[in-house]
């Protein structure tokens, strides 16, 4: 369910969306039993209260209660014929939405109260075809690596340009004309959680449409992080096939985590990696690694403040140091896909 270039018919308006805009909220899940009743609830409340019109449950395929329990909470529920992952399933909803505003909320986030009126205000800016938020300072995951991870997203969240160059559907709005107009997400390339939502936010500013961060648009991540898990996310669900989507494109996007300082701290971080072996071959290079270290700080130190500030000077230390490691397989996934790009039939795949 993707279109081709724009035409004159379907290129997004100069005009945002009306004061009052109808918002269906659309919610993908797979499994998600013991999300259904935390993430629900503030949304339930939002429905009585008139903030949004609607609110669809699209279950994946699941193997356990969640539409039953889904259907018991209160909500409408749609059903995949297949597993198809959670693009698949917001262009499920999209096929049936009454609303105006598509309000993607992932079935492991509490959206905050007040989202609905903070999305409307950025989609009545005139272009403004989609709009997206930001997790909390509090992440459900209380494991060093949890708090890392999701403190991590929102310190990128919260730090960007409020013009964005992408989409996130984690929390985040589309207006319907402008979603299907665009063709949805593309559900052939990403069949499992991945960059389905950067993917279209591409495609909607190809078409004429701005896509606005709201900072204060929030919601509360539940998911609970393993190193392992992290690892494979960040690599083979984010890295790849970002790189491939920016290779394939010719562009470099200069916006959260791919923008250009970013780029000259991975850098450093691989540096500071490599320095230890350095050393070891070099006496004389034996200052190398604390002073890359020290440099790493430096080049990291507001990163390192806000986590110190919202998660403990432990767990600042530790996810600074980790953030290392994040920088040198990201890069690494980059510099193998531009390789990629020119060995044809060295595709390096998902192992899960």
């Amino acid at each position: 369910m993707t279109a081709d270039a724009p035409t004159g018919e379907h290129r997004a308006g100069t005009q945002g969306t009306r004061p009052g805009a109808s918002i269906t909220v659309v919610m993908p899940a797979y499994n998600a039993v013991g999300f259904l009743p935390l993430v629900l609830a503030p949304l339930i409340e939002m429905e009585k209260a008139g903030e949004v019109l609607e609110i669809l449950v699209v279950d994946d395929c699941s193997t356990d209660e969640t539409p039953a329990l889904a259907a018991r909470l209160g909500a409408q529920v749609l059903r995949t014929p297949k597993n198809g992952g959670p693009g698949a399933a917001r262009n499920l909803a999209a096929q049936h939405a009454a609303g105006e505003i598509l309000w993607f909320v992932d079935s492991d986030v509490i959206a905050w109260p007040g989202g609905p009126e903070k999305i409307r205000a950025a989609m009545a800016e005139a272009g403004v075809v989609a709009c997206f938020g930001s997790y909390d300072h509090e992440p459900a995951g209380q494991t060093w690596i949890s708090r890392y991870k999701n403190l991590t997203h929102r310190y990128y969240h919260q730090e960007a340009r409020r013009e964005a160059s992408t989409f996130w559907a984690g929390c985040g709005a589309v207006r319907k004309d402008a979603f299907l107009a665009a063709g949805g997400f593309d559900v052939k390339t990403y069949t499992k959680p991945s960059i389905e939502d950067i993917e279209l936010g591409y495609r909607l500013r190809a078409r004429g449409g701005r896509i606005l961060l709201v900072p204060d648009l929030l919601g509360k991540h539940l998911k609970v992080w393993t190193v392992p898990n992290l690892m494979h996310t960040d690599i083979f669900r984010r890295a790849i096939p970002w790189s491939r989507l920016m290779i394939a494109r010719n562009e470099m996007t200069d916006d959260l985590n791919t923008s250009t300082a970013e780029r000259a701290r991975a850098l450093l971080a691989g540096a500071l990696v490599a320095s230890p072996l350095a050393a070891l071959l070099v006496p004389g290079l034996a200052w190398l690694p604390l002073c890359l270290l020290a440099a790493a700080f430096a080049a990291n130190w507001r990163f390192f403040t806000f986590l110190r500030d919202n998660a403990g000077l432990p767990i600042a230390i530790a996810g600074l140091l980790y953030h290392q490691v994040y920088y040198v397989y990201s890069a690494a996934a980059f510099v193998w896909c531009v390789l990629e790009a020119r060995l044809p039939g060295r595709r390096i795949a998902d192992p899960r």
